[in-house]
């Protein structure tokens, strides 16, 4: 039986192109990628849906190494998009290859992000994927040149599609033809193009050389306070953040709370000296139900011990130069 590989996000354009190849009898086996900048839950509601199997790969450690130097370079944000893509279709080829698939599936449209999917932009990444004659874009097959697949009648061209451009009627009606009613909206997905997010992450490429998966994890969550080149303060917003700020604490941080007062989670990651951690515990109070105006008192664990830091809270108009994710850090 002639077998495809899915490159496949579990959007709509990757549902609806793994289903117009699973029509021609051809089977298909999806082909999800994870790393701490976006994850495969998308991809396996869709599988379900379409009765598909899937794969998830974790690619973090080589989509880390292109992420610090991308040859094509990056978006509006840190999206690197075109690297990203050749990367992705690197595993596909790989994936293709160990399990004796004829093609590889993507659900591109020709023109819909005129800065990754222009004609040259499709050429590059499959070229530099390595695998150029075995990715076919079902969407718009009819506008590209065929791949061998075609060439060797494996895949009917013919059965295959020219939607090209921003529009998305085309594809609604087709899920509507193949009964796929329910598919996330288009946008996100990725937060490497939430400028934000992108902030923080160059802040800590910026500052922190040997950085781990936590480090990026952490970004995620809380308001983050650039103090020095050496220290940054994370204190979060609700419960969601603090629960989350709890299962990512790590032996060498310093981790401070409110000793009398409902209030936030902090974390110093990596620890701090003696200034440094007073000033968290001022932000922790900020952040508190503290009564303004007054000492309370915070308590600070880090690695060899517990200790306890009276401290007035910094009114918040004077730290907002401090965070990140709004202004930067200026030294």
């Amino acid at each position: 039986m002639i077998k495809a590989i899915a490159l496949f996000s579990g959007g709509l354009d990757s549902m609806l192109a793994a289903e117009l190849v699973r029509r021609q009898n051809i089977d298909v086996l999806g082909l999800a990628m994870e790393t701490p900048f976006f994850s495969a839950r998308k991809a396996e509601a869709a599988a379900r849906q379409l009765q598909m199997p899937l794969t998830v790969k974790d690619i973090t450690t080589d989509h880390l190494t292109m992420l610090q130097s991308p040859r094509y370079g990056y978006g509006k944000n840190l999206n690197p998009c075109i690297d990203c893509h050749t990367l992705m279709l690197k595993f596909a080829g790989r994936k293709m290859e160990m399990t004796g698939a004829d093609f590889i599936i993507t659900g591109e449209v020709l023109g819909q992000r005129p800065m990754s999917q222009g004609k040259q932009s499709l050429a590059v990444v499959a070229k530099n994927s390595g695998y150029s004659d075995y990715i076919l874009r079902p969407l718009s097959a009819q506008l590209l040149d065929p791949i061998k697949a075609e060439r060797e009648g494996k895949i009917d061209r013919s059965k295959l599609l020219a939607i090209q451009g921003r529009g998305r009627k085309p594809q609604i009606q087709l899920a509507s033809d193949f009964g796929i009613s329910n598919y996330a909206p288009p946008a996100g997905g990725c937060l490497l193009t939430d400028p934000m997010f992108t902030r923080r992450l160059r802040d800590l490429f910026s500052h922190t050389k040997n950085y781990e998966v936590r480090d990026i994890e952490l970004l995620k969550y809380g308001r983050h306070f650039r103090i020095s080149d050496a220290c940054k303060i994370i204190v979060g917003r609700n419960s969601s953040d603090n629960n989350a700020l709890q299962t990512l604490e790590e032996k060498h941080d310093a981790v401070l709370f409110m000793a009398d007062f409902p209030g936030p989670q902090v974390i110093v990651p990596y620890g701090g000296n003696a200034n440094e951690l007073s000033l968290a515990a001022a932000l922790c109070a900020s952040y508190s139900d503290a009564p303004d105006n007054t000492e309370a008192t915070v308590i600070c664990l880090t690695e060899n011990k517990s200790t306890m830091i009276t401290v007035r809270a910094i009114a918040k108009g004077n730290c907002k130069s401090w965070i990140i994710s709004l202004h930067g850090w200026r030294k």
